[in-house]
């Protein structure tokens, strides 16, 4: 199966974490992927949708990678709220199959905790290849 990494690279050296957790996983599993980066968090439901209408690529599933950090303004809400509801929009109506990696944490030390040693990379790509497995033993 084919995948495609799509990485907010805001905070670049926590997406640098993600999409080497994400990425050592789809290669242990024997899955070839692409990445794309975008600049933030809000760009990775836009990148997937325009990524599936390229008839060009055909991805299995679509593993969504980026950090959002809680600021002084509620930015934070607007942005993990409606990234969030956008990939479930996504993988609703266009049975798209989507592990979501985006961080929201308080503070950079968990974004950084979460992104290495809890290696929420890899546990989007399982949960995109899950799905995808999934799609694929349906149309059997």
């Amino acid at each position: 199966m084919k995948f495609l990494i799509v990485e907010a690279c805001f905070y670049q050296h926590i997406a640098d974490l993600l999409r080497k957790g994400a990425s050592e996983f789809l290669t242990k599993k024997g899955h070839d992927y692409d990445i794309v980066q975008v600049p933030g968090a809000l760009e990775i439901p836009a990148a997937i949708a325009i990524k599936n209408a390229d008839g060009n690529n055909h991805y299995h599933g679509y593993v969504a990678l980026g950090t959002v950090i809680r600021g002084e303004t509620s930015h934070y809400d607007i942005v993990a709220g409606q990234s969030a509801a956008a990939l479930q929009q996504l993988a609703i109506q266009q049975k798209l199959c989507i592990g979501n990696g985006i961080l929201t944490c308080d503070n950079e030390a968990q974004a950084l905790h979460r992104a290495d040693q809890k290696n929420k990379g890899a546990d989007a790509a399982q949960a995109a290849l899950t799905l995808a497995q999934l799609t694929e033993s349906s149309r059997l």
